[in-house]
Order: structure tokens, then C-alpha cells, then sequence
């Protein structure tokens, strides 16, 4: 039964926890969803929530559903300057504290996925270095917004309709539309991951330093995952909340 219920976490045969949640680390239900929202203790990825802003001139065609939002974004420019003048400054500021290996930002327009940005570090240690930095800062004027976040695959919660050009929801799919990271961003990343890769060519991230790191598979974090609802659900009986 444990193992069963390890397999099909995350998934659509789960009946208890939010499948949206687990992919892209939001809901459009938010709290009031039926599911349970599993928020991880720690990761390798942080959520920087409704941190980017697109200029009037993206978000307009993104509200007709005609524009970035619903067409294949290999086919944009590498992301416009003011798109390309906020990843570097996100880039320049994190980076001081951590070792990035991905950013994206989300192109949806659903309350709860515009803006989001997505931070995936070369490790835990990394991630909660950058969560200390960023708790009460600002950005633009506005408070930054950020947690970590169950996404470390960021597969499973792409809208294939958008990467291929034709996502028939526009901009209010429930799937990330991702903008392109800027290409010279791309290959900072790459060296990073190279960075953290063990001698024997296995992918260094998803784990302590000082380790000898491995991937985690999404059959394996749905068993993390699994594990804390069931540490979660032996607090709450201890603490007699039913």
C-alpha cells in the first residue's frame, strides 16, 4: 500500500494531494483547494511569487490571448531588454548568495501564476542562503515574495501546447508558459551544472554540499513528499487536531 501510494503521489490518481501544486508549485484554488498542499521544509528551488512584471506592450496581446503567451517562445527575441535587464539583476543580486542553475519566469496570466518566477540553485544549502537574504527585501517598490518550492523538474509542469506554438487557453492555461531565458544567462546556468557534476559525470543537484549528489526522480520526491504527509498528519494527532 505504501508503495503504491509513493507511486501515484503528485499524480491524477491521487485523490489526496494537489496535482497542480506538486507540478508548478501553485494553485488556482489556492487555500481553499480540496487537495492538500504539501509545502516542502527545504529544496533546491524557490518561488519568487508575481516578481515580474511584463511591460503594457507583452501584456496586451497576452490579454487577447494572440500574443507571447500563446505562441512558441523560441520564436521571441531572447526576451525583450526590460525582460532581459530584470533576469540580470535578479541574476546579479542572487547569485552572491547562492549558485543558480535555472530562472524562469512565467508568461500566465491566472492570479495565481502571474509573474512567478522560478530559482533552482545548485543545491538546499544554496536556496536557503538566497530565502534568509531575500525575507523583507524589495523589488521595483514592491516586497519580494518568496518560498521554496516542490518543482525541481521543470518537465512535468511545461504546457507542451506552448512549446510547440498553439496552446489553445492563451495566457490562462494552468500549465507554465516559460519565457526564454536570455542566451548568454543560458550558458551561466550550463557551466554552473557542470560545476556541480560528480566524477563520475552523474548531475551534482538535489542535495547537501559535501555530498556525493544524484538526480531525484519524480517517483522519489513523490515518496518526500508522501513521507511529510504522513509526518505532517503524526503532528497533527499528537497535537489532537483532527
Amino acid at each position: 500500500m505504501a508503495q503504491h501510494l509513493a507511486q501515484i503521489f503528485g499524480t491524477e490518481q491521487d485523490k489526496v494531494n494537489c496535482t497542480f501544486y506538486y507540478k508548478i508549485g501553485a494553485c488556482r484554488h489556492g487555500d481553499q483547494c480540496s487537495r492538500l498542499h504539501q509545502r516542502p521544509h527545504f529544496s533546491q528551488t524557490l518561488l519568487f511569487k508575481h516578481f515580474y512584471l511584463p511591460p503594457q506592450s507583452e501584456l496586451e496581446p497576452m490579454m487577447n490571448g494572440s500574443g507571447s503567451a500563446g505562441t512558441n517562445p523560441n520564436s521571441s527575441t531572447e526576451g525583450d531588454k526590460e525582460y532581459s535587464d530584470f533576469v540580470e539583476d535578479v541574476y546579479d543580486e542572487l547569485k552572491k548568495h547562492g549558485n543558480i542553475e535555472e530562472l524562469y519566469a512565467c508568461e500566465n496570466l491566472g492570479d495565481h501564476m502571474f509573474g512567478n518566477v522560478y530559482v533552482k540553485f545548485a543545491d538546499e544549502e544554496d536556496a536557503e542562503n538566497v530565502l534568509k537574504h531575500v525575507q523583507g527585501r524589495y523589488y521595483g517598490g514592491r516586497a519580494v515574495l518568496a518560498e521554496y518550492s516542490p518543482v525541481t523538474d521543470f518537465y512535468e509542469g511545461r504546457c507542451r501546447q506552448f512549446e510547440e506554438g498553439h496552446c489553445t487557453r492563451g495566457g490562462y492555461c494552468n500549465f507554465m508558459h516559460l519565457k526564454r531565458t536570455p542566451g548568454h544567462l543560458r550558458s551561466l546556468f550550463r557551466a554552473t551544472r557542470r560545476r556541480y557534476r560528480t566524477p563520475f559525470g552523474t548531475y551534482g543537484g538535489g542535495g547537501r554540499r559535501g555530498e556525493r549528489f544524484r538526480p531525484v526522480s519524480a517517483e522519489e520526491r513523490r515518496r518526500i513528499l508522501s513521507r511529510w504527509n504522513r509526518e505532517r498528519e503524526d503532528r497533527m494527532h499528537d497535537e489532537g487536531i483532527d
